[in-house]
């Protein structure tokens, strides 16, 4: 029921060879996403469930963190999906290649848990890799 945020594969950063330069979780002056700080654990079943004080609330719109590149190009990472932040990567901040070279493992942004009411449609919402395929493929050929 957790959601891990990381780049897709289809991002300009992963497709263009660029490299990157900085990552900053800091979002606003008043909100920096490194301040998030999740606290306490409860056993709920055979579930483990992390109790939510302290956590950041997030929209689909909040931004996550902004990767800036050698050329100047900066890119908001979103968090796309209603939840609390559980995690962000401190380790991307070090080492900011693990983004290009490892994005669905170690190069992941940040983890959210949505809420437990809406997890079921946000996964019945998300696409194959067969869909997503698709629409990559639809969107090259009109950009052409």
């Amino acid at each position: 029921r957790i959601c891990v945020i990381t780049l897709a594969e289809a991002h300009p950063l992963l497709q263009s060879g660029k490299t990157i330069k900085n990552i900053n979780y800091q979002i606003s002056a008043n909100c920096s996403r490194l301040q998030n700080k999740v606290s306490g654990k409860s056993k709920r079943t055979c579930l483990f469930v992390f109790l939510m004080q302290g956590a950041q609330f997030l929209t689909e719109l909040a931004p996550l963190c902004r990767i800036s590149s050698s050329d100047g190009e900066e890119y908001t990472i979103y968090s796309c999906i209603r939840g609390r932040l559980i995690e962000v990567n401190e380790n991307i901040l070090s080492n900011p290649a693990l983004l290009q070279e490892k994005p669905s493992t170690e190069g992941y942004i940040a983890v959210v848990l949505p809420k437990f009411e809406e997890s079921k449609s946000i996964t019945q919402g998300l696409l194959t890799q067969k869909e997503y395929e698709e629409v990559l493929l639809k969107r090259r050929s009109s950009a052409s």
